[in-house]
């Protein structure tokens, strides 16, 4: 449900990549730099509208759907997180978005599903040096066109076994245990502030 201005214009057939920042705390409570390295990285090859998405979620993708009330963090995070049976204004699942979210959530129109990717998690990988142009070292987003650096970048992703989770997401220890209303509330304030710049980078 984050960055919504790379939800309303991601078209299939696009990657969408993420690096991390130079403080990402960790499990350990130390914190480590992964600025220079790869969490994800995803060719788009589904896109959805947001009550389209909770449909096929419901359908077919009933692990997407959050269970709040479970102990498998895996369930806690879906990202299927608003209900449109009920009224033409979506209804919010109890997860890990709260109203604080809403107006950016449904303002990126659009969920981007992917059957190509690769997740690396608390294992990020470093880029090599050609592909740093890749990172966007501010807030926002980048949009790459250059096709001589996307095809350089599809070369070397091609190395990882695609559509594989090679580790935990960074935040699995915040999640892996029950959070309070007040702490999930101070995370998603802390999520929105990190993610509030809309604005694009572009590299031609």
């Amino acid at each position: 449900m984050c960055k919504p201005a790379i939800r309303r214009n991601a078209q299939i057939g696009d990657w969408v990549i993420g690096t991390d920042s130079k403080n990402t705390k960790l499990k350990d409570n130390k914190t480590y730099d992964f600025s220079d390295s790869i969490v994800y990285a995803m060719k788009i090859t589904d896109k959805k509208l947001l009550s389209e998405y909770d449909e096929f979620c419901k359908n077919d993708l009933t692990n997407k759907i959050p269970k709040w009330n479970t102990k498998d963090w895996r369930l806690r995070v879906g990202d299927c997180i608003y209900d449109y049976s009920a009224n033409s204004e979506p209804i919010i699942r109890k997860g890990v978005h709260n109203e604080g979210n809403r107006q950016r959530d449904l303002g990126g129109y659009n969920s981007l599903l992917s059957g190509h990717f690769y997740y690396f998690g608390v294992e990020a990988r470093p880029l090599p040096t050609e592909l740093k142009e890749l990172i966007k070292k501010n807030q926002g987003h980048k949009k790459i066109e250059k096709p001589d650096l996307i095809q350089e970048f599809e070369k070397w992703i091609e190395q990882f076994e695609k559509n594989k989770l090679y580790a935990d997401p960074q935040m699995r220890w915040l999640f892996d245990r029950d959070l309070s209303d007040g702490e999930l509330s101070s995370c998603i304030k802390e999520k929105l502030a990190n993610d509030e710049d809309e604005n694009e980078e572009r590299l031609c």
